[in-house]
């Protein structure tokens, strides 16, 4: 009756190495976070926020990544899609709890980046195989890939308050208020009213509408009402880390805001790295083999891939069946991406009324910002009864909101609230 969670990275093409590593396994790696962590040594100390005193841990490879094969006839072509990518799963963690003599343990699933975009599905995916569970963990999501279609303001819209949050951060918002919470409250609210509005009329929008909006940007983000109006109102994340320290010739991440790096010149569009991968790549990637090696006695000829070897290059983008949102009167229109998964999961939910999912987000992610996840989680089209099994927890981190050990002391907590509440009398 112990609790077995299923927990996997995103890419997709990552393995889960970054989850096992730095979040909630028995062990975690040492950073310098926000600072780079720089060469050997690390350290892997004992994780002292582990989940194990809630539940069992399976961290899960996808094919191709890790130590993760195909067999027999199989290529990483039969992998490298949504669906193949979910089916591939639902199959592993049937037979996991089969073998392993779990079908009447609570069960649930732990997906970061797009690992959140395989849950949603693969949550629907199980309920239809008989495997009802208990929980699903949305750690930086992405569940709609429309967001980033040619042409869509969305993804604008979505990065607003993400910018907002960043500039507090900085002390670059105008006029910086005590209360952040109340701060970003009016950030969304600017962002889903008088700002969508006027990228919605395009090039039509008249002059002082476009400085009215561009000044209130600007107060908002700490760039400049100039710097907005030149990029017609529409400010890319890649932009924004390159301009909101130029002043001090510094760049900030794109997984986490709170990391800052030097450039190759500071009179660039564009950054010429990411300081949040940079920063800690190198000690994750060594401190898992030393622990694979030296503490667990695990050998392998093969090579551990961090990130799969060609997956991207070949994963299928045909649009999955059945996944486009729903339009009125009909289906939507074919997605220029293959997912959108937020259906599949409220779907899960409509099947199941007992399934809760706790959403959790970084503040300082520019990967997958926060207001895109509950816009996407706000329009799963829920009856009210069931609109509370949906829950929303915050921190001042990024994309992986464990790098501040601030932030994963309090995740701790709320997921060791979410799964009792979840899995009650566990």
């Amino acid at each position: 009756t112990r609790p077995v969670t299923f927990l996997y990275n995103g890419g997709p093409g990552s393995a889960s190495m970054w989850l096992h590593m730095g979040s909630v396994g028995p062990v975690r790696v040492a950073t310098a976070s926000p600072e780079a962590t720089g060469s050997a040594p690390y350290q892997v100390i004992p994780n002292q926020y582990s989940l194990l005193d809630k539940t069992d841990l399976v961290f899960v490879d996808a094919v191709g990544t890790g130590y993760s094969r195909p067999v027999g006839r199989g290529t990483i072509r039969d992998f490298a899609g949504t669906d193949q990518d979910v089916r591939a799963f639902a199959r592993f963690i049937q037979r996991y709890i089969g073998v392993n003599h779990r079908w009447n343990s609570p069960k649930f699933l732990f997906g970061e980046s797009y690992g959140t975009t395989r849950s949603a599905a693969l949550a629907d995916t199980l309920e239809e195989a008989g495997v009802s569970l208990n929980g699903v963990v949305l750690m930086s999501t992405i569940l709609n890939y429309f967001a980033l279609a040619p042409g869509s303001d969305a993804i604008y819209v979505g990065n607003l308050p993400s910018y907002a949050a960043i500039a507090w951060h900085y002390e670059k918002a105008a006029h910086k208020p005590a209360d952040e919470k109340a701060f970003l409250n009016e950030v969304r609210a600017f962002a889903r009213g008088p700002y969508a509005e006027a990228l919605a009329q395009g090039h039509n929008l008249p002059a002082a509408q476009a400085d009215s909006i561009a000044a209130k940007v600007a107060a908002y983000t700490g760039l400049s009402a100039a710097f907005v109006k030149e990029a017609n109102l529409r400010v890319s994340p890649t932009r924004f880390r390159k301009e909101l320290l130029r002043d001090q010739r510094m760049i900030i991440g794109r997984y986490d805001a709170r990391f800052e790096g030097t450039d190759v010149d500071a009179a660039g569009e564009t950054p010429g790295y990411d300081p949040s991968s940079s920063g800690i790549t190198g000690a994750f990637v060594s401190a898992l083999h030393d622990y694979l090696h030296r503490e667990l006695k695990f050998q392998s000829k093969g090579t551990y891939y961090p990130s799969g070897a060609n997956i991207n290059l070949t994963w299928d983008h045909t649009p999955r069946l059945g996944s486009e949102p729903a339009a009125p009167g009909g289906r939507g229109a074919p997605p220029m991406r293959d997912a959108y998964v937020a259906g599949d999961l409220a779907d899960a939910m409509r099947k199941n009324p007992k399934l809760k999912v706790l959403s959790v987000n970084g503040l300082f992610d520019l990967a997958t910002p926060f207001f895109l996840t509950e816009f996407d989680l706000a329009h799963m089209q829920l009856e009210p009864k069931l609109r509370a099994n949906v829950e929303f927890t915050y921190y001042h981190s990024g994309h992986m909101i464990y790098l501040n050990v601030e932030a994963l002391k309090q995740l701790k907590s709320d997921l060791a609230g979410f799964y009792t509440r979840a899995a009650p009398g566990m």
